[in-house]
């Protein structure tokens, strides 16, 4: 019998791959890539700790020129552990054959092949096989006790079955860890792009679009991962199976294995040929994605623009005329890989054809024995399976190639700024003062002419600057390289003794406060938007424990080995020293001051009045508005302001609440009792029936319906009172009309359930005082009290906490804070109520000394994508209060009030001029005659200083600046 005589070997290679199993997935340290994402330093810093990080050498200007190179460089141990785990296949898979033939031969035919030295008549010695009969009972692999025939085969199929496990137990532990490896590298590869994102420079910006980048990161290198995992395992993985496959065959018969193989070098030739042109397609197809997601991109952006002009079918048409092409290109590469699959499995089928003709007759001829025949059959159908995956693995490795390459293409774009930059610390954070002194400057566009043209000027930071200039003057440019947001292509920037082009972000960034015309609003809370400029590095780590801590420690291994940086996203990362502050109390009283100085102070006061609050957390402020409550119902006592506000009573019906405010008397929690689902909701028509009212209702709804058909039926949609009588819609009449046709009132009871249930939700939304209907007369008010009551009392335990219920003496955690102040409603009918009630509050406030308290509230207000939850006037002075809090050295504005009415502009210019008085502003101001207020004028025409001095000397006749002026006042 053959039989390898190498366990010692595959026990110790087993060892091998249960420790690297161990320690690369469970324990995720013994192989780790080292970390070139940042090294982190510790220092000293007051109120916690400073972390200094460094970006890695690895991550230069240029990215590894092939997906290889990218592979190698940061995975190249991980590739070795899964070449390693694949080569163990190898021997194990071959020593399976074995056993197949072993089991056949001598477990179940009973006879084994001895080779043997005879001589034949030419007195030549020759070696030939014979089968020798097994006289059993025989030893296993020759050794240990014997047996008898059938517990011999037992014990070989138990081997057998034994090396199927310990080849499955490796081939699980290699793809699971072939798995981490892709999924660490894609994570890898994904935080690069976006690193480098963050390193363009902004003209790469005005060639490239978001949607093109976006889907380069998101979608396009996707494949990318799953190649990383397999890319040197699975061709030696594979292509071991398929030498071991075909060395077995050769071994057996070799006229058998050729025959088996024949058509392979033909298909060698031939897929790859066709894949070639596959790959050309799947390159033309990732261009027109890309230019897809550019259109989706641009239309998202320009979607009131498309509205105003009636353009939707003209871009519907452009977007199909891409749809056509990508569906073109995917079309003639599935019609391709077809073709590619066709010819693989005709080929693949062709073994068998040659194993059951020519192994049969070799058989029947006695050449071959049947167990040899039945283990070449099984190590042919193991080279199908790997020659398939090989195949597979070309088309995949070729695709992952191409994406690879257009990826670098667009990602090393000139001018790319050097990582160091990003992530250099400096021990210190120097402070810019003296002279800003600009030597020689030029910058040029894509078409290399000069935007400025060997500029240069000194001025003292100590002063105020206004940079006056035209339109193409070089003004915006110049603003740009002062704020180090493009990079001169010659020449010098300085601030005092340090240049601009040596310092990292983590001095311009923390110096250097910009603001244009169009500034940038984060969805996020309006807080993190102010403080968005004082979070640059964690001060410290949160403190974890238990799980949190077991899964935050996972979170920063997976970080390090996917060489991302491992800073904590949920740790303290706002600078307070920066903006003067202590603790977050004085940072927030520090943000009030600075949305004050652009008058922005107001509006967030008004969102902090619609903000809500947990009085357990925050019991301090719900103490102030309770305060403001009592203090307004002092007020009331003035039979004018009585007028206005209808205080909640629990014992009165509040005719300017709705019949459902009423019923609860509190606020909801949740969808479970909102007014459109009243009606159905079961707990609210068992109170109904409690008290007798679920009829009434439905009678109140039908009275109501009619009421309305009767009066509006004959009104445009758009008509006023339709907004008066809120409770029913146009659109919604023309339903109940049909309704009404159908039932009279005494029909009620016949209505089917839906029918009733749409009448009875009406009476729920109406509001006794501003739908003066009369259907909510005395003695239903006195029912809804009873109901009130009941629901109150009766409320089940599962449904407990989804009313907040109204108490005199407590503050409403589910109702905002004007609601609270308030507790009731505003008059209905009153003039100017809403804004008499708002000028009062705000004046108990003030008293209260809450004012600022309230706005406070307000910085959790959420700003929507893109601030699209602010006006276009209060992003602007939500980003120059962002550029204020953080205190910077030098302050420049870009036409940053150009949008504003001209109360606000002058109120913000005020207010800054007044924050840097000692200078450190520059304003590229928008009109030539704002300049008059600053100590400073440098005057910039066709991209070079023409005029620099104080307003005094520039304004006299003949001079550029005087010209501007006056053509502004003409």
């Amino acid at each position: 019998m053959r039989i390898p005589d190498t366990p010692q070997i595959f026990a110790g290679l087993c060892q091998i791959v249960a420790r690297t199993v161990n320690d690369q997935i469970v324990g995720c340290h013994r192989l780790w890539v080292p970390v070139r994402s940042t090294n982190v330093a510790w220092r000293a810093w007051p109120g916690g700790v400073r972390m200094r990080a460094t970006q890695p050498a690895s991550e230069g200007k240029r990215m590894e020129r092939n997906v290889f190179s990218f592979i190698l460089k940061y995975s190249y141990k991980q590739q070795i552990v899964l070449v390693a785990m694949a080569v163990i296949n190898m021997p194990l898979t071959l020593l399976g054959y074995t056993l197949v033939e072993n089991i056949v031969n001598e477990g179940i035919q009973g006879f084994r092949k001895v080779e043997r030295e005879v001589t034949n008549a030419a007195g030549e010695v020759a070696t030939k096989t014979e089968k020798v009969p097994i006289d059993f009972p025989e030893a296993v692999f020759g050794i240990g006790p014997e047996f008898d025939q059938v517990t011999f085969l037992f014990i070989l199929v138990g081997v057998f079955l034994a090396n199927i496990l310990l080849l499955q137990g490796i081939k699980y532990a290699l793809n699971v860890y072939r798995g981490v490896t892709a999924e660490r590298m894609l994570r890898r590869l994904r935080y690069n792009l976006f690193n480098r994102i963050l390193r363009f420079p902004r003209r790469t910006f005005r060639k490239v679009s978001q949607g093109e980048l976006i889907s380069m990161i998101t979608a396009e290198v996707e494949p990318l991962g799953g190649f990383v995992g397999e890319c040197f395992s699975l061709p030696v993985m594979q292509g071991g199976i398929m030498l071991m496959s075909l060395g077995y065959m050769l071994i057996a018969d070799w006229k058998l294995a050729l025959a088996a193989v024949a058509l392979y070098p033909l298909q060698f030739y031939i897929i790859p040929k066709l894949q070639k042109r596959v790959n050309m397609m799947g390159k033309e197809r990732v261009r027109r994605v890309r230019k897809l997601s550019e259109k989706i991109g641009e239309s998202v952006t320009g979607v009131t623009e498309i509205h105003a002009n009636d353009t939707s079918n003209l871009e519907l048409a452009n977007f199909s005329h891409h749809l056509h092409g990508i569906y073109t290109v995917r079309l003639q590469i599935y019609i391709w890989k077809f073709v590619i699959k066709f010819v693989n499995n005709f080929i693949q089928q062709l073994g068998p054809v040659m194993f059951y003709s020519i192994g049969g007759y070799l058989v029947i001829i006695g050449d071959l024995d049947l167990g040899t025949l039945f283990a070449a059959i099984s190590a042919h159908k193991e080279i199908g399976a790997p020659w398939k995956e090989l195949l597979g693995y070309y088309q995949r490795q070729a695709d992952a190639r191409i994406k690879y390459d257009q990826v670098v293409e667009q990602f090393q774009p000139a001018g790319l700024m050097a990582a160091d930059r990003l992530m250099e610390e400096p021990e210190t954070v120097p402070h810019l003062r003296g002279d800003m002194k600009l030597s020689g400057v030029t910058l040029t566009d894509e078409q290399n002419n000069n935007l400025i043209d060997g500029l240069s000027a000194t001025t003292a930071l100590t002063k105020r600057i206004a940079l006056v200039g035209g339109g193409g003057s070089g003004r915006e440019e110049l603003l740009q390289l002062l704020a180090r947001l493009e990079d001169p292509d010659r020449g010098t920037i300085a601030y005092g003794e340090h240049d601009l082009s040596t310092l990292p972000e983590a001095v311009t960034g923390r110096r250097i406060s910009f603001v244009d015309g169009a500034p940038v609003i984060f969805n996020m809370k309006l807080g993190d938007n102010l403080f968005y400029g004082l979070r640059h590095r964690p001060r410290s780590e949160d403190a974890y424990e238990g799980e949190e801590k077991t899964e935050h420690e996972r979170y920063l291994r997976e970080a390090r080995a996917s060489g991302n940086l491992d800073y904590d996203p949920a740790a303290d990362w706002t600078d307070y020293d920066a903006a003067g502050a202590s603790d977050l109390a004085s940072l927030r009283a520090e943000g009030i001051e600075s949305l004050k100085v652009v008058g922005l102070d107001e509006d967030i006061y008004q969102f902090g009045l619609r903000g809500r609050i947990d009085p357990d957390k925050q019991p301090d402020v719900a103490e102030g508005i309770l305060k403001a409550r009592a203090a307004l119902e002092d007020r009331m006592s003035d039979p004018e302001v009585a007028a206005l506000i209808e205080r909640y009573d629990p014992e009165t019906y509040n005719t300017n609440a709705t019949v459902a405010e009423n019923l609860l008397f509190g606020t909801p929690v949740g969808d479970t009792f909102d007014v459109k689902n009243l009606a159905e909701h079961e707990y609210i028509r068992e109170v109904l029936r409690k008290v007798d009212m679920e009829r009434e209702m439905i009678a109140m709804g039908y009275q109501a319906a009619a009421t309305m058909v009767e009066l509006f039926s004959d009104l445009p949609p758009d008509h006023e009172l339709f907004q008066q009588f809120s409770f029913i819609s146009a659109d919604d009449l023309p339903e109940y009309q049909a309704l009404l046709a159908q039932y009279s009132k005494e029909q009620i009871d016949d209505m089917r359930e839906e029918e009733k249930l749409r009448l009875m939700s009406l009476p729920f939304k109406l509001i006794p005082a501003r739908h003066r209907l009369g259907i909510i007369s005395e003695p239903v008010r006195e029912r809804i009290l009873q109901a009130r009551k009941a629901f109150a009392e009766n409320l089940p335990d599962d449904l407990t906490g989804s009313v907040d219920f109204f108490h005199p003496d407590e503050y409403n955690a589910a109702a905002n804070i004007l609601d609270n102040i308030l507790f009731g409603k505003i008059a209905y009918g009153q003039a100017q109520a809403q804004e008499r009630v708002g000028a009062l509050i705000r004046q108990l406030m003030a008293e209260l000394e809450i004012v600022d308290t309230v706005a406070e509230v307000g910085l959790e207000y959420d700003a929507g994508i893109g601030g699209s939850r602010l006006s276009a006037s209060q992003r602007q002075r939500l980003a120059l209060a962002r550029a204020v809090v953080k205190r910077p050295d030098v302050m420049i504005l870009s036409e940053a009030t150009a949008s504003l009415d001209s109360n606000s502009q002058a109120r913000i210019l005020d207010g800054l001029l007044r924050r840097f008085e000692g200078g450190g502003l520059i304003w590229g101001v928008h009109r030539a005659a704002m300049a008059e207020r600053f100590d400073h004028v440098i005057v910039v025409k066709g991209g070079k200083v023409v005029e620099s001095g104080s307003y005094e000397e520039l304004s006299k006749d003949g001079t550029a600046l005087r010209e501007m002026i006056d053509n502004e006042a003409a």
